[in-house]
């Protein structure tokens, strides 16, 4: 498979060249495909199915997302997210078009494949079967995508002709999560997928990861019962175990590690990303146009388990002492470093007016004062190229689903807090018994600790967008001046935090992305979403 997949991700970039700062990592699809190679190709199978793959995810996708919460700013405006952060977005954001675009063209790719597989000669029925729920998971996780941020969406099997394209109407919502559960439930039941793969086939959805992308959907609906079932099969295989060090998950030395359900297939040379050009300070050679803000910052807890509201450590003077571990892996603040693949360290400094990086120096440096550690590869290619898979689904998000099913349930204890929150906190580094111990707090209370707990031990992950809107908390976050570093000048601050911007979110609309006018300029049949 990695061999194919090489040869597939060359093709990709010699024919379209690399991808911008917030691309979707996805080619055109408004050119009809040859498909009389079905025939003849005993290897046109599978050589479909890892183009389906290339549809799955991209880096830039997942870590953008995080601008449209209070967990990240982009200074870059109109093809990035930064709209849709501060709520000035459009039925014309060619964001969202792209997005739509992606996600379609990811599905007819996996329509295309399940239309043809009987056509292909000499493939054994195991084979068969495989790709099929592979094809067929794909698919539900591109759908997933499309009706959480739009509702109702065109739902179709099958390869559609220009002149359907153009007729198709969107399909409701409910029924979109019907269809694409069945699927699941078909490939779950069925056994289509292996529990694990050989090395020549790392990468690809086992039955672990179509019953994971399933408690996604269990999870963005609120059906708790499902959520708690389906989490506690993947917690009761023992496939997945919490990998030993939280900062390693994200390096490209432990990647396929224990943790891992899902990733991204990236491949140095061969597939690459330039993220980290995206989000490095300048002295490390990067342009800093995806930032953490404050809020991120200031969601950590103590070591003794606390908010910095409610803890006797937290010195506002000191604000990164005695801080959550994950903080350190995963933002960039003064006096935090990068390691280099020498094991050298390079330290930043982040204040304002000072050196390369200090916050208001350049045009080039962070927007809040906050640069970004996680995801950094310091075994780069030339120029930031990097190959470091992005991970998609975890182990630890199980067992955080877990411990918000059980809790919303109104079941969770100290058992389900020994199982689900305390071994995320002993892997990150929490040694305080007040920290690690399940706490006295009542089940409304304990909802809020599991909710924070999964945006610190997820953050800049892709989680964070999908969160706060099936939480409907967004209109809380996304609305009013967004924060960066103390700076305590008098004129731009609040408390002395600096304003970075100010964002609106209207409830009666943006809990739903628009249907792209340029789509519906095409297809009549399209509705739009209230208020667009």
């Amino acid at each position: 498979m990695k061999t194919i997949i090489r040869s597939l991700f060359i093709f990709l970039l010699i024919m379209f060249g690399a991808v911008s700062c917030i691309e979707l990592d996805t080619v055109p699809y408004d050119r009809e495909s040859d498909l009389t190679f079905w025939d003849e190709d005993e290897g046109a199978a599978l050589k479909a199915l890892n183009t389906c793959y290339t549809y799955l995810a991209g880096i830039e996708e997942l870590m953008y997302s995080e601008a449209m919460t209070d967990n990240a700013y982009t200074k870059q405006p109109n093809d990035a997210t930064q709209n849709i952060g501060n709520g000035s977005y459009s039925t014309a954001d060619p964001y969202v078009r792209n997005v739509w675009n992606s996600r379609y063209t990811g599905i007819r790719m996996c329509n295309q494949l399940l239309e043809n597989i009987d056509r292909v000669p000499n493939l054994s029925a195991e084979l068969k079967n495989r790709y099929i729920g592979e094809a067929k998971a794909i698919r539900a996780y591109h759908y997933y995508e499309l009706y959480t941020k739009f509702g109702d969406v065109p739902y179709t099997e099958n390869v559609l002709s220009i002149e359907e394209s153009m007729t198709i109407e969107r399909t409701a919502r409910a029924t979109v999560v019907s269809n694409i559960v069945a699927d699941l439930d078909e490939v779950i039941s069925g056994k289509y997928l292996p529990e694990s793969y050989d090395a020549s086939n790392t990468g690809r959805i086992t039955h672990w990861a179509a019953m994971a992308i399933k408690a996604k959907i269990h999870l963005f609906e609120g059906n708790w019962t499902e959520v708690r079932d389906l989490t506690s099969q993947i917690m009761n295989s023992g496939d997945y175990t919490l990998f030993a060090s939280y900062p390693g998950l994200f390096e490209i030395a432990n990647e396929y590690n224990s943790e891992v359900i899902l990733d991204a297939q990236y491949r140095p040379s061969s597939r690459e990303h330039h993220i980290m050009y995206e989000f490095l300070p300048p002295s490390m050679g990067g342009y800093s146009q995806l930032s953490p803000l404050q809020s991120l910052v200031d969601s950590y807890i103590m070591l003794d388990g606390k908010s910095i509201d409610e803890s006797d450590l937290y010195d506002e003077n000191a604000p990164y002492d005695n801080r959550d571990p994950r903080m350190r892996a995963t933002v960039m603040y003064t006096g935090n470093s990068y390691t280099l693949a020498d094991g050298s360290e390079v330290v930043i400094n982040a204040d304002p007016g000072q050196g390369r990086d200090g916050f208001g120096v350049s045009s080039d440096v962070t927007a809040t004062g906050y640069y970004i550690k996680k995801y950094w590869d310091n075994t780069y290619r030339a120029s930031l190229y990097s190959g470091l898979n992005p991970i998609i689904i975890r182990y630890a998000d199980i067992l955080l689903m877990h411990a918000e099913a059980v809790a919303e349930l109104g079941n969770f204890n100290s058992a389900a807090w020994d199982i689900t929150i305390k071994p995320i906190r002993l892997r990150a580094g929490f040694t305080n018994p007040e920290a690690v111990e399940f706490p006295a707090a009542s089940q409304n209370e304990l909802i809020q600790i599991i909710r924070n707990e999964r945006r610190s031990e997820l953050a800049l992950e892709g989680h964070r967008h999908k969160d706060i809107f099936r939480w409907r908390i967004a209109d809380e976050v996304l609305n009013g001046w967004c924060h960066g570093i103390r700076t305590n000048d008098a004129v731009g601050t609040d408390n002395g935090y600096v304003r970075i911007e100010n964002r609106s979110f209207d409830a009666s609309k943006h809990y739903l992305w628009p249907i792209p006018q340029a789509e519906r300029d095409l297809n009549q049949n399209l509705t739009q979403n209230p208020n667009w």
